[in-house]
């Protein structure tokens, strides 16, 4: 398993200031380097407490570019819909100038439905901007004097400026919370993977995953050179009472979070998003301590994660990289930072020891 962290700000100017989340989080991201992890991810969402203080990620990993040298830097993830293919491609090239190649690229649809209202986009469109938006932005990424031809985007001949530094491009990876489909679309595609295992069962995820990796392998590419990213809640105490009790509070403010921000779906219907109507209902009957015994959070003493960590590696494999939400903007930066410190210090090395 290879470890990174991932930034999901769930917080508003009641709580904490834009201005000191960001600057705890830039921290984080000095303390990731010095720590040896190996990626730093900031997610794209608009408007609500959930997500909203990063409208858009590309600034923040600028940011955490020009103060790093080594930690890879992923959007998680950024939203073709909601931009024009020519700017994002220009701006995720331009931040793999600046870091000097380092950035993954993760794209999503968004499903929250006040986010298509206010951008005038019919919520009914997402996945074939998606899809589209991503195919520009890869030619964008690899071709010259591209003409392009689409249903929502016309343009060319260009030649993008800068070229990415990494070729034929940046990697790329598909965030999916539930689609079996979109699983099976990305491995067909050549994209990596980026989900939740926090929106289905395990035994859903593993099915996900079978179709996935196998499409990967039907296409004619090489088993293993996929990459599996999850995110997961975590936080890591000395002793485990103290890591659950600040676990159990930051787990509560980020479904009440959630709740609001899917609020729209009780009286929103669509094809694109078969069953998100139940959103509202699931958010209402998420409990911590039945997510925590699924495994569904990292939270608890060194020993407990480790063995979290562990049966996490049995259900899915150790090929998967794990993205470490630290800090909702919740729990003190100093909550943040130990967590970090133990997993670097006392987990991550014992499962490394255990596969030896």
């Amino acid at each position: 398993m290879k470890f990174g962290i991932v930034f999901f700000p769930t917080v508003g100017p009641t709580d904490k200031s834009g201005r000191q989340y960001f600057d705890e989080a830039l921290r984080l991201v000095d303390l990731a380097e010095e720590l040896g992890f190996d990626h730093v991810k900031m997610v794209e969402h608009y408007f609500f407490p959930y997500g909203g203080y990063s409208p858009d990620p590309v600034t923040f990993l600028a940011a955490a570019a020009g103060r790093t040298k080594r930690v890879r830097l992923g959007t998680s993830a950024t939203i073709p819909a909601f931009q024009h293919p020519v700017k994002l491609a220009g701006k995720l090239a331009m931040l793999d100038n600046i870091s000097g190649g380092r950035v993954d690229a993760a794209f999503g649809r968004a499903f929250l439905p006040d986010e298509f209202k206010a951008f005038g986009i019919p919520i009914d469109e997402s996945k074939d901007r998606f899809l589209e938006g991503v195919e520009a932005i890869k030619r964008l990424w690899s071709e010259e004097d591209v003409v392009f031809e689409g249903r929502f985007h016309r343009f060319g001949p260009v030649t993008l400026l800068p070229r990415p530094v990494q070729e034929p491009h940046p990697p790329v990876f598909v965030t999916t919370a539930r689609s079996a489909e979109s699983c099976a679309e990305a491995g067909r595609a050549g994209h990596h993977l980026q989900s939740v295992p926090n929106v289905m069962s395990t035994e859903e995820l593993q099915n996900r995953l079978a179709v996935y990796r196998a499409e990967w392998a039907d296409s004619g590419r090489t088993p293993g050179t996929e990459r599996i990213h999850f995110s997961y809640p975590c936080v890591v105490a000395e002793d485990g009472e103290t890591a659950r009790s600040k676990g159990r509070h930051d787990d509560d403010r980020n479904t009440a979070a959630i709740r609001d921000a899917v609020a729209a779906w009780a009286d929103t219907r669509s094809d694109a998003y078969p069953g998100y109507e139940n959103l509202v209902k699931a958010t209402q009957s998420s409990h911590f301590d039945s997510k925590l015994e699924q495994k569904k959070l990292l939270i608890g003493s060194p020993e407990q994660v480790r063995a979290q960590l562990e049966q996490i590696g049995e259900w899915f494999g150790d090929d998967i990289t794990i993205s470490l939400g630290v800090h909702s903007g919740h729990l003190p930066f100093e909550v943040a930072a130990t967590t970090m410190r133990l997993m670097a210090e006392r987990v991550i090395p014992k499962l490394k020891e255990g596969r030896a």
